[in-house]
């Protein structure tokens, strides 16, 4: 149950999902929005240029029955007459035209925005199939579309059939009127009716476009599966990640091991912290931490370092500060200079008693650490003595 759980798609789609879909064309899509901006559009603009477009228009047809000698004498008159009254008539038609085609190009833009998909014009064999077009026509989808075109139907023929009873009288009294008042009066009409009657489809719009995009989402739902691998395609394997840090760890461990046979002293906590440090006069500018390390690693630092007979000293404040303040291939702080400088004398000292013999240094003690670089003494102290 478990693993079929998983396969269910339960999970909203990811950002690169969404992108994904918008790529290959799959967007919510409302065709009654895009079908409501039209005909509000046709609806407004029949209702503005109705008077002056049916006046146009009459003013054509009574002019081409109008009877002319020079037709029956020139049939180059007639096509030139001709050519004439259909341009007319196209400048008659224009704004109403240009309205109409302007919406029907912006009314699916309100929803999905500016697209264009080479993918959504390949053919999909997939569709031609007997039975993927029979669950097609069960499907969730189809009954809500069935629904919806039968709401439609219904609610704009009662809101039609309301308006034209109600508008009987101005019908019949367009039989009284001049052809002129009569075409703009009927063109006025007309819109009107049309305007009110597509306005009542505002009522499916609000319903149908948060239905598309809730379904558009459905969709493209994901399962846990699917979001694990996309993470994993996006971002790498967190297990090889997780190797390859762990891998890069001990690479730079033995890296910093190999150093410590070089180092001038280690200084200690004595057994929490570990801190190689090396200077090179005339090749450093300040003293570098070449190997650092907490507890294990500190012992293992101390172990190389007994072993290839690197001085250890114990100074616990100046460990605390080294370790806290510095990272692998550091110079030491400017404010550690003193503390350092105290050690490596010490050091040398000791190599030359090594060496010639003589007095043996004093173990310097009481090493001047600012009060602010050990963690025991700092406002955040948060490392162990």
């Amino acid at each position: 149950m478990a693993e079929e759980s998983d396969q269910e798609r339960t999970e909203a789609p990811s950002p690169q999902r969404l992108e994904k879909a918008r790529e290959e064309g799959q967007v919510p899509q409302s065709r009654e929005l895009a079908t409501f901006v039209v005909l509000m559009t046709g609806g407004a603009a029949l209702w503005m240029t109705a008077s002056q477009m049916g006046q146009s228009l009459s003013g054509i047809v009574k002019s081409g029955l109008a009877f002319e000698p020079a037709v029956a004498r020139d049939s180059h008159y007639v096509f030139d007459k001709l050519s004439g009254q259909v341009f007319d008539a196209s400048l008659a038609l224009a704004p109403f035209l240009l309205l109409v085609i302007i919406a029907t190009l912006t009314g699916p833009l309100l929803l999905r925005g500016w697209l264009f998909s080479s993918k959504a014009l390949m053919p999909k064999f997939s569709r031609l199939s007997p039975l993927a077009g029979f669950k097609r026509m069960f499907s969730h989808q189809s009954v809500v579309e069935l629904v919806k075109s039968i709401a439609k139907v219904g609610l704009l023929g009662s809101i039609a059939t309301w308006l034209v009873w109600s508008n009987l009288d101005g019908a019949f009294s367009l039989g009284i009127e001049s052809p002129e008042q009569a075409v703009a009066h009927m063109g006025d009409l007309v819109g009107r009716m049309f305007l009110l009657a597509t306005g009542a489809m505002i009522f499916i719009v609000v319903l149908d476009v948060p239905y598309q995009l809730w379904s558009h989402l459905d969709k493209l739902k994901m399962t846990k599966e699917q979001l694990k691998q996309e993470a994993k395609e996006n971002e790498g394997d967190p297990y090889l990640k997780a190797r390859v840090r762990a891998t890069q760890r001990e690479m730079a461990r033995r890296r910093m091991m190999a150093e410590i046979p070089t180092a001038d002293v280690v200084v200690t906590n004595p057994t929490h912290y570990a801190v190689a440090l090396k200077y090179s006069e005339g090749k450093m500018g300040a003293p570098r931490v070449v190997a650092k390390g907490a507890d294990a690693v500190a012992a293992k630092i101390r172990e190389l370092a007994a072993e290839h007979r690197v001085p250890l000293l114990e100074a616990p404040p100046l460990a605390r500060a080294l370790y806290r303040h510095t990272e692998l291939g550091d110079e030491i702080p400017a404010t550690l200079y003193a503390a350092v400088a105290e050690v490596l004398a010490y050091v040398f000292q000791l190599r030359h008693f090594q060496q010639v013999g003589g007095t043996y240094p004093n173990v310097p003690v009481d090493l001047p650490v600012p009060p602010e670089l050990d963690p025991l003494q700092a406002p955040d102290a948060g490392v162990r003595a």
